[in-house]
């Protein structure tokens, strides 16, 4: 590695005035240190080899020598910066938008598959100096006419480790000898060994190699654990988590898109602000979902790996393993998703069974130790919500922002209750009951079953609270006993009403036997009950993003829909009450409307976002 002097500011790199000001508007002072290292000689023209992780800042290290070395007032390519995925093209062009917010003229353009050719092939038709793309469309393109690289100046490979772990090595090789000889070539990877140094001896003369210290490889403001549990105990732990950290922004990393999928399922079913990410969604399905989770519209990320590398999003709180990844490298790339930027960060890893020589793997590698938690109980989550509902509605009576009931309070006072009755009575009501207003709530019920979450434990920690938390290698006659839980009673509801001795598995009642109904004319007969709105082919089911966690009860949200969009009566069906969410049974020809209308309403004060729910057109 060269040895480059300790520079503090961005003013001593050598960095064009104009450039500076770029930098300095977003809020830069001082460069990491791959900044540091990169800078100056890839400015001085020289090669650069760099190893350096995610989340270091090496775009800029590469995109402002990209910027002072091109001729603003020639409209040909004069870049060319190769990556591997999509998301990591769109978000490296995003960094070189920000930086010619000073350079008159210069423009960079993303090229990538799964996007349309047409505003692809304009951009690049009506003039531009950078271009960043994924291997397979640059090859596209040149073989279509569209792009030319003559005129190329330097060559920069973002993540080549990773793009040859793809495949594209031919597509490389076919790109690079279109390149003129007299170019300047910038290597990025997370790792420098095996096929990449073959790419290194090929394209590069003379390089200044930069190398970040394996101390350097996981930040130090991320606080790491794991739990190691049991395999089917995962999603409740992950909840019971998430429940209790309650992150802003998360990220669950799983190793399989059929994990993501159930993960995914699974949570929303119990109303968590959740979507997916992996490598069967379409290109405008993963721009959405992105763009839906930068917003803020959606709290939880379920990802696979294609998110990990590329993925620029800096107010993540936390990152979930819920699968260790099989590479080592992959851990770093994942938990590397929070901590930006000197923020804290946390990341949390579910471990079962031998996976956790796995993470003593990773823990080597890293250089890091990951310390051991215990799963937190059922009492703590509910403490944590019990304190945040406290904390609202604290803040409630200070502020006076609430309407009076003294006529109610009055009649109950005359009643001989006494106030700390009332109120304690209405705090039970408010925290414990699932079935207020009327209207079925399903935010606390666990799929088919009765009463709430609180009351009811899950199934691994009533039969087998000693297994609910992993503490060794399971038995294998444990196991089978896991796998077939006993009935309780206490626990699961009354007994089924027992059968006659004389009745075995497959006795039926003979018809002699069986009550009689009493007969009844057509006249009499009552009419039959109509089909449930939400299992009306006329309803669509909508997810609206705010739950009773807000204090936020179904009559307010139908008085919203009615009152406030303007929706015929009777074209509000059932209304679903989860804790974050809420589903919304509505008349498929008052979607639009209600959309529209709650874009502009507020409940508990906050912004309104109506959208189709999961497996909705």
């Amino acid at each position: 590695m060269d040895e480059t002097p300790e520079l503090h500011l961005f003013d001593h790199l050598g960095i064009s005035p104009n450039l500076l000001q770029a930098i300095k508007a977003q809020g830069f002072e001082q460069p990491s240190p791959i900044q540091q290292q990169a800078i100056p000689p890839a400015l001085a023209g020289r090669d650069i080899v760099g190893q350096s992780q995610t989340g270091s800042g090496k775009t800029l290290a590469f995109a402002i020598p990209a910027l002072q070395c091109l001729d603003a007032s020639r409209t040909e390519v004069q870049v060319l910066i190769l990556c591997p995925t999509r998301e990591l093209a769109m978000q490296v062009c995003q960094e070189v938008h920000k930086l010619t917010s000073h350079l008159h003229g210069v423009q960079a353009t993303p090229i990538y598959g799964g996007a349309s050719y047409d505003r692809q092939i304009r951009a690049l038709r009506h003039g531009t100096q950078i271009v960043v793309g994924t291997p397979g469309r640059v090859i596209d393109f040149i073989e279509r006419g569209v792009l030319r690289l003559d005129a190329i100046r330097m060559l920069v490979f973002d993540e080549a480790d990773e793009m040859l772990d793809m495949g594209f090595r031919d597509e490389i090789d076919q790109v690079v000898s279109l390149l003129p000889e007299q170019r300047q070539t910038i290597f990025f990877s997370a790792t420098l060994a095996g096929p990449i140094k073959d790419l290194i001896e090929n394209y590069t003369r003379d390089p200044a190699w930069i190398t970040i210290e394996h101390k350097a490889l996981t930040v130090p403001t991320i606080e790491q654990r794991y739990y190691e549990v049991n395999a089917r105990s995962k999603n409740e732990v992950l909840c019971r988590l998430l429940d209790l950290e309650n992150p802003r922004l998360a990220i669950i990393f799983a190793n399989t898109k059929r994990t993501v999928d159930d993960i995914t399922d699974d949570l929303m079913a119990q109303g968590y602000s959740i979507d997916r990410l992996h490598g069967d969604l379409n290109q405008t399905m993963r721009d959405r979902v992105m763009r839906n989770f930068r917003a803020g519209n959606i709290e939880i990320l379920a990802a696979t790996d294609v998110a990990a590398r590329g993925l620029d999003v800096d107010d993540i709180d936390l990152v979930v393993n819920y699968e260790l990844p099989y590479d080592e490298e992959d851990y770093v790339h994942r938990i590397g998703r929070t901590g930006r930027a000197g923020r804290e960060g946390k990341a949390f890893s579910l471990v079962s069974g031998r996976a956790i020589y796995l993470l003593q793997r990773i823990q080597r590698y890293a250089k890091v130790r990951i310390e051991r938690h215990a799963v937190p109980t059922r009492e703590e989550v509910a403490g944590r919500r019990t304190d945040a509902f406290f904390e609202k509605l604290r803040t409630t009576l200070e502020e006076g922002a609430f309407d009076r009931h003294d006529a109610e309070i009055q009649r109950l006072l005359d009643a001989g209750h006494t106030p700390t009755d009332i109120a304690s009575a209405l705090l039970h009501l408010w925290i414990g009951d699932s079935s207020r207003e009327g209207t079925e709530i399903l935010e606390d019920r666990p799929r088919g079953g009765k009463g709430s979450r609180e009351d009811r434990p899950p199934r691994f920690e009533r039969e087998r609270p000693e297994r609910f938390e992993r503490q060794g290698r399971p038995d294998r006659r444990e196991d089978r006993e896991f796998d077939r839980p006993r009935r309780r009673f206490d626990d699961e509801g009354p007994p089924r009403h027992r059968r006659d001795d004389r009745e075995g598995d497959g006795y039926r009642p003979r018809r002699e036997e069986r009550p009689q109904r009493p007969f009844r004319d057509a006249q009499d007969r009552p009419p039959r009950p109509a089909p449930s709105r939400g299992d009306s082919g006329d309803q669509a089911r909508l997810f609206l993003n705010i739950g009773s966690l807000s204090g936020v009860t179904p009559r307010q949200i139908a008085g919203a829909l009615y009152h406030g969009c303007q929706l015929p009566q009777g074209s509000v069906g059932k209304i679903e009450m989860r804790p974050k969410g809420t589903i919304i049974h509505l008349d498929r020809n008052q979607v639009e409307a209600a959309q529209r209308g709650m874009a502009t309403t507020r409940i508990a004060g906050r912004s309104l976002r109506l959208e189709p729910a999961m497996g909705e057109s």
